[in-house]
């Protein structure tokens, strides 16, 4: 009995110990390669907590090895935008301008019904009130309504601001998003005048710039490290 307790307490602090390790945005949104890793520890761990004549050093490796291998593929998805594409996928757009699109949809295996489901959720019933609905990586619909169909703020109350729509990174972790470049109708040439309005020469030099339907742009250069 005493023996089944501390291999349980073991093995539940190498779990959590590992999950810490992963940074938190591993508990607050599952991807489908945390999913799979969740799956795996799960059941890793389940076996040698009911077969004592496993030792628990064959059951603790598997999960550290695990482990390991989501802490590599947790950095390369920061350090690289083609490997977080390919692991994490990519935000798609379900519905844009009230209309579904129905190659994205198909695409995700996404029904009208669970995209209504989902709309519905959020209290929304009428699709022509929709502007964009995104499905994000995590499986989460983000849904941004036409200007007269949001909820009315202080801020707007007092100022009559032009509402900014889908807004889009341009650079992402000092990495250049060319295709983003050409949705929104702009160069690098008009890219680079920006930078240098802002004392950048280099694209490389900025965390994240954002530009919204009205070309309004959201700008955050990198931190210096110390």
């Amino acid at each position: 009995m005493i023996i089944a307790f501390l291999r349980t307490i073991i093995l539940y602090l190498v779990i959590i110990a590992g999950i810490r390790l992963m940074g938190k945005h591993q508990v607050g949104e599952m991807e489908p390669s945390e999913l799979v890793l969740a799956l795996l520890i799960a059941d890793l761990a389940a076996v040698p907590m009911q077969d004592f004549g496993i030792p628990l050093f064959n059951g603790v490796i598997p999960i550290i090895a695990l482990i390991c291998v989501a802490m590599i593929l947790s950095v390369l998805t920061v350090k690289s935008l083609k490997i977080r594409s390919i692991i994490c996928g990519k935000p798609s757009i379900v519905v844009e301008q009230g209309e579904m699109r129905q190659s994205e949809m198909q695409k995700n295996r996404l029904t009208i019904d669970e995209l209504m489901e989902e709309l519905r959720l959020q209290g929304i019933t009428d699709l022509s009130r929709v502007k964009y609905a995104i499905l994000e990586t995590s499986g989460q619909l983000s849904v941004l309504l036409y200007p007269e169909y949001q909820p009315v703020t202080a801020g707007q109350m007092s100022l009559n601001e032009k509402d900014g729509g889908l807004t889009v990174p341009l650079i992402n972790d000092g990495r250049l998003i060319t295709e983003n470049l050409k949705r929104c109708g702009v160069d690098e040439n008009w890219l680079k005048k920006q930078l240098k309005t802002r004392g950048f020469h280099s694209h490389k030099e900025v965390f994240i710039m954002m530009l919204d339907e009205n070309k309004r742009i959201y700008f955050a250069p990198k931190e210096v490290s110390k």
